[in-house]
Order: C-alpha cells, then structure tokens, then sequence
C-alpha cells in the first residue's frame, strides 16, 4: 500500500482587513473636514469689476435674478423672508457671511433691501458677488 503524499504548498495570504479599515477611517476624515460648496440654486450672470477680490468663506448666497427673483439654497424666496431665511441659516453657521450674487441687471432697490435684511438677521460682513477682470 503505498501513502499518498500530500504536498501543502504555501501560499502567501496578504490579510487586507487592516488596509480596509485605513481606508475607511480615511474617508470618513475627508467627509468630515471637507468644506461643501453651497450654491444659492441659479446662475446669474455678473457684473464685472476690476478690483474684485476672490472670498473663499461666503456660506450664505444669495442670488438675485434680472427679473427680481431672490433664491436662497436653490429656491425662490419672497423678499419678506429673506430676514428669516438668512437668520435661520446664520444660527447653523455663526461663522459664515453673506455673499449676494446679483445679476448685472437687476434692480439696485433690490440689493439694498437684501443687504439691509442681512444685516437685520445679524450678519454685518456682507459682499457682493462679482467677476474679476483679468
């Protein structure tokens, strides 16, 4: 009688388990510290000004159409709720400020109520959206 021999041949087993969990922990770390870019909901097209400044902190936007549209985080809001809105939004970010993206041609009555009601709600550094000429 004759014995099979069983060859075991050793195979090299890479454990990808503490890999994964780097990885995870990672992703995780960059969702939370990552700064999410907030749009107010259109494009507006505007103004051009050669001594525009690029602000990277404006995390209230709101826009303001040619026809006199006010939208705030993608919808359209009544100019009597614009206080209420950037009240609300100021309590959640403290640290934020107002950036108003006017169209070039809309109604300059229409900044300066958005402005004012701004700065009602308590948000006193407030800027106004613009191109910057290269």
């Amino acid at each position: 009688m004759r014995r099979k021999s069983v060859q075991e041949t050793d195979e090299a087993v890479i454990d990808v388990t503490p890999m994964l969990d780097v990885v995870f922990i990672m992703l995780i770390f960059f969702i939370v510290t990552a700064s999410f870019v907030k749009e107010s909901g259109i494009d507006v097209s505007r103004p051009d000004a050669a001594t525009a400044v690029r602000q990277e902190r404006g995390n209230i936007l709101v826009a303001i159409t040619a026809n006199g549209q006010i939208w705030i985080n993608k919808r359209q809001i009544d100019p009597r709720a614009v206080r209420a809105n950037i009240e609300r939004m100021h309590a959640e970010n403290p640290q934020g400020s107002v950036v108003i993206q006017a169209d070039e041609h809309s109604e300059n009555g229409l900044l300066v109520q958005v402005m004012d009601a701004a700065r009602l709600a308590g948000v006193y550094e407030v800027s106004i959206a613009a191109d910057v000429i290269d």
